[in-house]
C-alpha cells in the first residue's frame, strides 16, 4: 500500500484527456478521495457545453470557487481533483491559499489524440465539437508533472506515482 503525504493534486487538460479515468485510478493508489470536476458544473453551464457553447471566464468562476473549497477542505487528508484547469488565471484560483499542499498533474496529449477519444466516448455532456476552443484557451502549465495520455490508464498512473516520488 503506498501512503502519501498529504497533497491535493490537480489533475488537469482539455477534455477527453482522461482526467476522471486517471484520477480514479491514482486515487484508488493513493487512498484519497477523487472528486471530478464535471460534477460540479452548475446546470446553466452544463447545457451551455452540451449545446456547443464554450464557457466564458465568468461561467467559469463560481466552479473554480467550489472546487477551491473542496481542495482546502481536503488538504490535509489529501485529494484527486480532475478539471480542465485551462488557463493560469483558473489555476491560482483552483489552488488559492494551499501553498506547498497542491500539486498540479497534466495529461498532455495532441489535438488528434484527444479527438479520436471524444469521437468514442458516449453519454458525456462535452461535445467533440469544442475540443478546438479548449486547445485555443489551453495554456500549458509550467510548474506541473506532464504525462503524456499515450499509455494505457495503469501505465500513466505509475509514470505519475514515480513522478510525485514517493
Amino acid at each position: 500500500m503506498i501512503k502519501a503525504d498529504p497533497k491535493v493534486y490537480f489533475i488537469m487538460g482539455v477534455s477527453g484527456c482522461g482526467k476522471s479515468t486517471i484520477g480514479s485510478l491514482l486515487a484508488n493508489e493513493l487512498k484519497i478521495p477523487f472528486y471530478d470536476g464535471d460534477d460540479f458544473h452548475s446546470k446553466t453551464n452544463v447545457k451551455k457545453m452540451a449545446s456547443g457553447q464554450p464557457l466564458t471566464d465568468n461561467d467559469r468562476m463560481g466552479w473554480l470557487l467550489r472546487l477551491n473549497e473542496i481542495a482546502l477542505a481536503k488538504r490535509e487528508q489529501g485529494a484527486i481533483i480532475g478539471c480542465s484547469a485551462l488557463k493560469e488565471s483558473y489555476r491560482r484560483i483552483l489552488d488559492a491559499n494551499l501553498q506547498e499542499y497542491a500539486r498540479w498533474i497534466y495529461l498532455s496529449g495532441s489535438f488528434e489524440d484527444v479527438m479520436n477519444r471524444l469521437r468514442q466516448r458516449k453519454g458525456h455532456f462535452m461535445p467533440a465539437e469544442l475540443l478546438k476552443s479548449q486547445f485555443e484557451t489551453l495554456e500549458v502549465p509550467q510548474k506541473a508533472i506532464n504525462v503524456s495520455i499515450n499509455m494505457p490508464p495503469e501505465k500513466i498512473v505509475n509514470r505519475i506515482l514515480e513522478l510525485i516520488k514517493y
